[in-house]
């Protein structure tokens, strides 16, 4: 599938404001294989955005892959293996978590949506759907970036680990896991 960049920005509504947004004016649903380019210029955009602050570009670039330009096709595999939820806002692809059973693999909201509850309502997702199968806890490992993210979630950081890149190329990050209140059975 090849999509123009122009179509991904229209896709992506690059070019919005930065009006407050209420986790309610967001609707997830699970990610469609249609999805996948989009979903990769919100990984890339995200990635893009931060600062070499906790992590060098060198570092950053081989985070996304090396990718300047949306590329799905390594989220159409995931994605095979993978749950993979996707905000909404209007008819607007603006984030996505990726999961399997009790662990939150990736957590991407574009920079330009950042701030406003997206990616707390995607990890909310994530717990409820846990907690549905009778999970008492999940885990993630969280960039240096998101690590306060996640605490004011409720997760605690259990360890610093290496993630593995590709080339080579080694970031640490933390080990983190909350545990869900489960209603009685």
């Amino acid at each position: 599938m090849s999509i123009t960049c122009q179509k991904v920005k229209q896709i992506c509504n690059l070019d919005v404001s930065h009006e407050p947004m209420s986790a309610n004016e967001i609707s997830l649903r699970p990610a469609l294989e249609t999805d996948a380019w989009v979903l990769s210029a919100i990984h890339i955009a995200a990635i893009k955005a931060l600062p070499a602050t906790f992590y060098t570009e060198k570092e950053l670039l081989a985070w996304r892959n090396y990718r300047d330009k949306p590329d799905g096709s390594n989220i159409l595999k995931s994605m095979k293996v993978e749950t993979c939820k996707v905000a909404i806002k209007g008819d607007v692809v603006i984030g996505f978590a990726s999961f399997i059973v009790d662990e939150l693999i990736g957590l991407y909201v574009h920079p330009k949506h950042q701030g406003k509850g997206i990616g707390r309502a995607l990890v909310q997702n994530f717990c409820d759907e846990a907690t549905a199968q009778g999970i008492d806890k999940v885990i993630t490992t969280a960039s240096l970036y998101a690590e306060g993210f996640y605490l004011r979630l409720g997760f605690t950081a259990i360890q610093k680990a290496p993630h593995y890149l590709r080339k080579g190329i080694v970031v640490p990050v933390t080990k983190m896991s909350k545990t869900l209140s489960t209603a009685p059975r």
